[in-house]
């Protein structure tokens, strides 16, 4: 089993920035994939960006140039830089664990981001 924890959500005013951790502990395996999702009031929870265990990223359309999403070292922390907040990147949080392996995916428990304008 996979345990992971978001941090880092707040309010900021438009133009802002905030940087997202997340920490993975449990079963890790070396070959996965992480991403940030994101789920506002009322809509489905959206991609917003996702890394490979072998560097490869993903970017939603509405987050390129702005958002940049990495891994620690380790493998198992997962950090999403954003930048240029709009109010409409407003939303629940989520990282979320893909383990190649065994085809099993995890979800954290989120963190609220609130933009302002």
């Amino acid at each position: 089993q996979v345990q992971l924890v978001e941090s880092g959500g707040g309010l900021v005013q438009a133009g802002g920035s905030l940087r997202l951790s997340c920490a993975a502990s449990g079963s890790i395996f070396n070959i996965n994939v992480m991403g940030w999702y994101r789920q506002a009031p009322g809509k489905q929870r959206e991609l917003v960006a996702s890394v490979t265990s072998g560097g490869s990223r993903n970017y939603a359309d509405s987050v390129k140039g702005r958002f940049t999403i990495s891994m620690g070292n380790t493998k198992n922390t997962l950090f999403l830089q954003m930048n240029s907040l709009k109010p409409e990147d407003t939303a629940v949080y989520y990282c979320k664990y893909s383990s190649t392996l065994t085809v099993m995916a995890y979800w954290g428990k989120g963190t609220l981001v609130t933009v302002s304008s």
